[in-house]
């Protein structure tokens, strides 16, 4: 293995150290200090985010960020074969993307100015488009013509990089971030209304599939952040009930043209919750009146498990807890070491690449969930037990 690194380094190919039976890739946006990633358990570190600016070209870094990318870079010289990708987005940013892709001018420019900055300057692997989202769904402006327009400007990324590659001997990475729940904002959503899934593949080397989220507040219900398999009983309409769980996400993105190897399965280290449900099933498939923060892992842990208003529940179903705030009245939806080892072991019954994760910073001190995703990526899950109520 030894020679292997040596040479790999020599000729700039990509070493991945035998950690885990698949990658695992980590969204990183600095909620937490560079020394404590935990880096060895890890394929990918995705820094989150670099933006364009109002010259639709990349911005370049701050002062704080190139502190951060110089102790990004020493943190990869002591984990040989990690992996570091900048992502470019977000959702409550880059309102320029649908403008910077529209021409192959616009798009030639933007991808040079990019890789230039975080490849070339500061030495990143690769870049992660996360646009959120092309022709509708998200917050920003947008045309029909964004879904072409997104594949074209992969497309882009994709030459410049080959011909870079092709003077440095080396391979460099691109991603993009896909989202695989059914409402956004707007109502109703599907991601082929935004993404040329099929006309993606050939240009990337992985998709990081948002495979969390699958009810928010634009949705008609309460219901799971992340659910194993679709539930009869969820009174959410069809197509959306079928597809709105990592089962039917990721056979629906197959459906389309995306190999299992290439899809990235995403899990989240927050939960979410939703207020002013009803007492009946303890919140779960209610009408509600309004959203309850994203609230990371750490704190549920720390904070929600330990006061006896929040009663834990399981679902059988969906292969996740929720809790259940008696006094007033909040159903909460999150993942935990039990739900997410489960979910670990899905990726690599289906053959998936691997696990993608939101976000760094989010676990608690002892890595409980990620050390559940490493320790059944390899081996099978255990049954959950012990829990209050069946569903």
């Amino acid at each position: 293995m030894l020679a292997c690194a040596l040479l790999c380094a020599l000729f700039g190919l990509a070493f991945v150290p035998a950690y885990a039976a698949a990658p695992i890739a980590a969204y990183f946006d600095g909620r937490m200090a560079v020394v404590d990633i935990p880096a060895s358990q890890l394929s990918d570190v995705i820094y989150a985010f670099g933006e364009p600016n109002d010259g639709n070209l990349c911005a370049p870094p701050s002062a704080a960020q190139l502190k951060t990318f110089a102790e990004l870079r020493q943190l990869r010289h002591q984990h040989p074969g990690l992996r570091l990708l900048l992502s470019i987005g977000g959702w409550d940013a880059a309102p320029q993307f649908s403008d910077l892709a529209l021409t192959p001018a616009s798009r030639a420019a933007f991808a040079r100015s990019c890789i230039r900055l975080f490849v070339e300057q500061q030495g990143f692997d690769g870049i992660d488009l996360d646009w959120e989202f092309p022709v509708h769904g998200g917050m920003h402006k947008s045309r029909p013509e964004d879904r072409a327009n997104f594949t074209a400007l992969a497309r882009e990324f994709r030459s410049q990089f080959d011909t870079l590659g092709h003077e440095t001997k080396r391979h460099y990475y691109l991603t993009v971030a896909t989202p695989a729940g059914t409402w956004q904002q707007g109502g109703a959503y599907s991601v082929s209304d935004s993404y040329d899934l099929a006309a993606l593949v050939p240009y990337v080397d992985w998709l990081n599939v948002m495979t969390y989220d699958m009810n928010n507040i634009f949705s008609p219900f309460s219901g799971f952040n992340t659910p194993l398999d679709a539930d009869p009983r969820d009174p959410t309409p069809e197509p959306q009930r079928s597809r709105d769980n990592l089962t039917g996400a990721v056979q629906y993105f197959e459906s389309q043209g995306v190999p299992a190897d290439k899809i990235m399965l995403g899990v989240a280290f927050y939960g979410r919750g939703f207020t002013g449900v009803s007492l009946d099933n303890a919140g779960l498939y209610s009408k509600y009146q309004g959203g309850f923060p994203e609230t990371p892992w750490k704190t549920v842990q720390s904070q929600f498990l330990t006061d006896p208003d929040w009663v834990r529940y399981w679902s059988a179903t969906a292969q996740a807890p929720w809790l259940y705030n008696t006094r007033q009245h909040i159903f909460f939806t999150y993942d935990d070491p039990m739900s997410l080892g489960i979910k670990a072991d899905f990726a690599r019954r289906e053959h998936l690449r691997g696990i993608m994760i939101w976000v760094l910073g989010q676990d608690d001190a002892q890595n409980s969930l990620l050390n559940a995703l490493v320790r059944n990526l390899g081996t099978a899950n255990a049954q959950p037990t012990n829990h209050r109520l069946n569903q």
